[in-house]
């Protein structure tokens, strides 16, 4: 099943060339952050671009839950009138986080220096997803998390009473982790401190600043150390969300593989802890251009233009580019097989406590539909077939993950036969308009018995 609904199977075949304007969805990590942050702050924050996808949805019914007001306006304009750092009141009922791994982990986070309890669930996805990396470094802090074995949902957490600021060196890149710290760091007295060794997307520390927080970010021989001083009372501010960079992978991955193709994205986020997929592409050689490049709301902003790009070659993805691409190598691994030659994707174990176990589920589907596939714990390998020659014709199960999906789908636009997804429910997640967006740019997606 789906996250909210009986399965939607779905088949995607071969297509004319794709053209036009792809105006993707408001990036998914800044609306939540937006929302969180407004909850926490004093007085209304205003966003406009909001991405209205299940995960964000469900986000904004559980900072109501927690004693915010917000009101949707229509077109993608939200406005949050907050209860300032350490207001949050006590839920009266189980938070229900669907489907969503960020948005579970950044409000636990939120609301765990407070002195409140609350319990939280998710989908079947979620509730098998670990959750430990985050009660862990929460529990420094002195709260308390009671869930199943293994530490899934549901899971209660009791905020601490009386907090304390921690120090925290995170053992594996994740923003998630990071950005649950932090925002639990906001009602600790003093200085807590984040100290990462790798980069991850860092548009917490970036609107934690906008916000009024008093926050620095240091590189030393430790890592990137970040450090937020506690109990600050946030400034209400205006969000304008930047498309999600995430979103526009699948147009533009679709452009690149199918002849003919020449798709603008507009007013793409390129975040430079997000962008690592696309200087991938380009090293493969796709024909990828930025336009318009500029900066919104601190944030680096351009239009994104693809084109069919018959020439792709396979590479070694550097690993330390992943924490830049992490929800990205799914579709990449779809260009990987029509490029020529292997591609190497290191560093990529955190792929396998995502929605679903993205290597595995990449890894099947893609055999299934003729490809070679190579695999390891951190590691894989896609042998490409080249331009015209991925065979496709076989169904792929979807795993209740919304990349895996929306990949399978983007194969099936330019393989010689038809690719089925088993649920392409989960879509709504993240991309609610991918099926009208991909068929007015000329895809031939379709919901199987409609």
């Amino acid at each position: 099943m789906s996250s909210h609904g009986a399965p939607i199977p779905m088949t995607s075949r071969a297509c004319g060339p794709l053209c036009g304007t792809a105006e993707v969805p408001g990036d998914k990590s800044i609306s939540h952050r937006a929302l969180i942050l407004g909850a926490l702050s004093v007085g209304e924050t205003t966003i406009t671009g909001l991405l209205e996808g299940q995960d964000v949805l469900d986000t904004a019914r559980a900072m109501r839950a927690f004693g915010a007001e917000v009101t949707d306006h229509g077109g993608g304009k939200w406005s949050v009138h907050g209860v300032g750092v350490g207001g949050f009141a006590e839920p009266e009922n189980v938070i229900d986080c669907g489907n969503s791994g960020t948005g579970v982990r950044l409000i636990m986070g939120a609301m765990s220096t407070s002195p409140i309890s609350a319990t939280f669930t998710g989908d079947a996805s979620l509730n098998g997803r670990p959750m430990a990396r985050v009660t862990d470094p929460l529990a420094l802090f002195g709260t308390q998390a009671v869930g199943r074995q293994g530490g899934r949902l549901p899971m209660t957490i009791v905020g601490a009473a009386d907090p304390v600021p921690v120090r925290y060196v995170v053992p594996v890149p994740s923003a998630q982790v990071k950005s649950a710290i932090l925002l639990a760091g906001l009602n600790a007295p003093g200085k807590t401190v984040v100290i990462e060794a790798e980069a991850t997307r860092d548009h917490t520390e970036r609107m934690l600043a906008g916000f009024g927080a008093e926050i620095t970010v240091e590189q030393t021989d430790e890592g990137r150390v970040i450090t937020l001083t506690g109990q600050p009372e946030l400034q209400p501010q205006h969000i304008d969300v930047p498309r999600d960079p995430s979103s526009a992978a699948f147009p533009v991955c679709a452009a690149l593989i199918v002849p003919g193709s020449d798709v603008l994205v507009p007013g793409i986020g390129l975040n430079p802890t997000r962008a690592g997929l696309y200087a991938t592409l380009r090293e493969m050689g796709a024909d990828l251009t930025y336009e318009n490049e500029r900066t919104e709301g601190g944030e680096p902003v351009a239009d994104l233009r693809a084109r069919f790009s018959p020439d792709l070659r396979g590479i070694e993805v550097p690993p330390e580019r992943a924490a830049s691409m992490i929800d990205e190598y799914p579709v990449l691994s779809v260009v990987a097989s029509f490029a020529k030659g292997q591609t190497i994707m290191r560093g990529v174990k955190e792929l396998r406590v995502k929605e679903s176990d993205r290597i595995d589920a990449m890894a099947r589907g893609l055999r299934a539909n003729g490809m070679e596939v190579e695999e390891g714990l951190d590691w894989w390998i896609v042998t490409g077939r080249g331009h015209g020659e991925v065979p496709g014709g076989a169904p792929c199960a979807s795993q209740l993950d919304h990349r895996i999906a929306m990949s399978f789908l983007i194969l099936g636009m330019a393989s010689q036969k038809p690719v089925r997804v088993d649920d392409g429910g989960p879509i709504a997640t993240s991309f609610p308009i991918f099926e009208p967006l991909m068929q007015a740019l000329g895809a031939q997606v379709t919901r199987d018995g409609m």
